[in-house]
């Protein structure tokens, strides 16, 4: 399973691209204005800048919603960067838009999934990537978990070559129940990442270990 982080934060992710595990990176107008990211410009180097550090894809959303914007706003995106991958929300003018960059050449994200219906449109459009929300379904007290499960299922069924991305991880366990269904990615906070290092009896044994050393010298 790839490892992407969900941020526009530098620092977290030079933190995550030394740990020697990141694939890449997915952000959105939200994550970059927590960084006070602002204006288009800025925007645009801001992405440039986060490509600078990982070696793997990295999503950039459109603003539009509408087809001639999404369209706009997605070639200006990818030509920023080979790396960049347009991200584009499940809405019957951006799945218009994923078949149109599928086409060109252009790798995709489709954000903003709920259901199983939705993710294949996706596919059928041709994305790089679903987006399927798991921790946003988990807040109204929906199985995210089993959204994923149905893609995965589906996907499998005819050989769609899209990849799941599991988004809105919140948590470590959410990690390895998306590893367990079958995700192809996970995208998440950094401390989501950082949780699967840590165990109670590592930290016990290690401690054990040095002081016995201590004890030898």
């Amino acid at each position: 399973m790839k490892f992407f982080i969900d941020t526009a934060n530098l620092e977290q992710i030079k933190e995550a691209q030394a740990l020697g595990i990141l694939d890449g990176v997915t952000t959105n107008p939200s994550l970059m204005a927590k960084e006070g990211i602002k204006g288009e410009d800025n925007v645009k180097k801001h992405y440039q800048a986060i490509c600078e550090i990982v070696d793997g894809d990295v999503s950039a959303e459109v603003i539009a919603t509408d087809f001639d914007g999404m369209v706009k706003e997605g070639e200006a995106l990818a030509q920023l960067h080979e790396q960049i991958v347009v991200k584009i929300p499940m809405i019957k003018d951006g799945v218009k838009a994923l078949k149109y960059f599928s086409e060109k050449g252009i790798k995709t994200n489709c954000t903003l999934v709920f259901s199983a219906g939705q993710a294949l449109l996706a596919a059928k459009a041709g994305a790089t990537y679903v987006s399927p929300f798991i921790g946003r379904l988990d807040d109204i007290s929906t199985d995210g978990l089993n959204l994923i499960s149905e893609i995965r299922h589906i996907y499998d069924n005819y050989g769609f070559e899209t990849e799941i991305l599991a988004a809105s991880v919140r948590h470590t366990m959410h990690v390895i129940d998306c590893a367990k269904i079958g995700a192809d990615v996970m995208t998440g906070p950094l401390s989501s990442i950082e949780g699967l290092l840590k165990h109670p009896l590592t930290d016990i044994g290690l401690e054990k270990f040095l002081a016995d050393h201590k004890k030898n010298q």
